[in-house]
């Protein structure tokens, strides 16, 4: 990058993905990381497609990509739809365009790579058993042909590659921001291919490229490519360009200190929607895995996030993916969320249980502070829909003293002062439970134990007595306190 000493250079950042399905949870880190990079120093945030590995290509990935980012907030300032001039955008394109081979020439003419002819065979026979697992080390047997060899071999077609030249004795340092610098022998790094035999790049190769032409600053990535930094090294300082700032992000485990694997059943942002957990939420948990604020804060929101994320305060440790921390973190966000918001996402889930004709709105809202994830829903409000069977010693509560005899005689008393009511709002139902208890000097909970157990058959409800009776209606509530009072009759006789 030609820039003046003087003049600061912008940061640049990109997320590359390959189209081969979900946004995993680690790709979703890191394509975070990278935006909070960016957005955190005023700068830029690409969205490349990195679709040159066609046997991984899946049908409908690249839109999950667009759809993911734009969902998460993370909007990018290029990309393939939005070309700024450091386009195309799209790997395959840019290798229609004849990019790589050209760059890959170029190696080649300063004695950086070189064309290999050998074929698949040959390949095969310098493998080695290592660890119970054969790895081939190539020989560097094409480096040593003649020009008049290699024209020959081009002029009669023979399939090839274009490797890396590296050097087999020595060390090469790299330094990342987060592992400090790191040294490995020559003899580890292997003359790496960078244009295959179908003439597409290898990832490295193209990732380099591109991230060159498209003035990435900061490159962003999970530690597995580690290795791979001295062969990305080695690359810009063959070509004469400045290395980026490497940021390599901890690894993600499951609560067994495991991968995060498919299996996991939440390893990618669209699992993790499916299960009731919403954007904003998974974005500031994603946040957290790996990074911490300094002062140990744990909401934010994107915005927040772009204000106090500093790469440098991330951890070298694996992150655990804990799903009880992200439900309660969940939980939090339903519990702001505007209630036009919630209702909006909870009405499918209460729908699923409840087909009566019933204020769901009034039930949406009694569920809010109490879930953690939209699921949750379900198992809080079934009884709306119908009384469940239930037993009479639920009637029974030490703390509010109340026996299945007492309860009787509450549910008794109390029911011909509901039938008189005519007005089934809550504070209306309210003020006259309220004085049936004044007048018989009981503690409340003594008088709405037993009722709400009447018209919710469960222990545990969302809202009170009142409320529930209110959404319920007149004839409902009724109806099911007789029956509160048939069940205790026969259980008490």
């Amino acid at each position: 990058m030609d820039k003046s000493a003087n003049q600061p250079v912008k940061v640049r950042t990109r997320y590359a993905p390959s189209p081969t399905g979900r946004m995993h949870v680690g790709n979703l880190r890191t394509a975070l990381y990278a935006y909070l990079i960016a957005k955190h120093e005023g700068g830029d945030f690409l969205l490349r497609i990195e679709d040159t590995d066609q046997e991984r290509y899946v049908e409908g990935a690249t839109e999950i990509i667009y759809r993911t980012l734009e969902n998460t907030g993370l909007i990018h300032d290029e990309g393939p739809d939005k070309d700024r001039g450091a386009g195309p955008y799209v790997q395959s394109q840019r290798h229609k365009a004849g990019i790589y081979l050209n760059y890959a020439k170029k190696l080649i003419e300063k004695g950086e790579a070189y064309y290999c002819f050998c074929t698949q065979e040959r390949l095969n026979s310098l493998k080695t058993a290592v660890n119970g697992e054969e790895i081939m080390t190539y020989d560097k047997h094409c480096l040593h042909l003649s020009k008049e060899e290699v024209e020959a071999n081009l002029a009669a077609g023979m399939p090839y590659v274009i490797r890396q030249s590296n050097p087999s004795e020595g060390t090469t340092t790299f330094h990342d921001d987060i592992y400090g610098d790191i040294t490995v022998d020559n003899s580890e790094l292997d003359d790496m291919v960078l244009i295959k035999s179908d003439g597409y790049p290898t990832y490295n190769f193209a990732n380099v490229v591109d991230d060159h032409l498209m003035g990435i600053t900061h490159v962003v990535r999970g530690n597995e490519y580690l290795s791979s930094s001295p062969k990305y090294n080695r690359l810009y300082d063959a070509f004469g360009w400045q290395v980026p700032v490497y940021v390599h992000c901890p690894l993600i485990t499951n609560e067994e200190h495991k991968k995060l694997s498919k299996r996991s059943g939440h390893s990618s942002y669209e699992d993790l929607i499916e299960q009731g957990f919403v954007s904003e939420a998974v974005v500031n948990y994603v946040a957290l895995l790996g990074w911490s604020p300094e002062d140990n804060r744990e909401i934010f929101s994107l915005d927040e996030l772009v204000e106090a994320f500093d790469y440098r305060h991330m951890s070298k440790s694996p992150a655990v993916f804990d799903v009880t921390k992200l439900k309660w973190m969940n939980g939090e966000y339903l519990k702001a969320m505007e209630p036009e918001r919630f209702y909006e996402m909870a009405a499918p889930y209460i729908k699923e249980v409840i087909k009566k004709d019933l204020d769901l709105k009034k039930i949406a809202a009694m569920v809010k502070t109490r879930i953690e994830v939209l699921p949750d829903i379900g198992g809080h409000i079934d009884f709306f829909e119908e009384l469940p069977e239930y037993d009479p010693q639920m009637y029974v509560h030490k703390k509010m003293k109340s026996t299945k005899e007492t309860s009787l005689e509450v549910l008794k008393e109390v029911l011909p002062l509901l039938e008189a009511q005519e007005d089934y709002g809550n504070d209306a139902l309210y003020e006259t439970l309220s004085q049936y208890v004044s007048e018989k000097g009981y503690k409340t909970g003594y008088v709405m134990w037993p009722v709400r157990t009447a018209v919710s058959g469960k222990q545990m409800t969302p809202a009170g007595a009142t409320e529930i009776m209110e959404v319920l209606g007149k004839e409902e509530s009724l109806d099911r306190i007789r029956k509160g009072i048939q069940m205790l009759s026969q259980s008490v006789s």
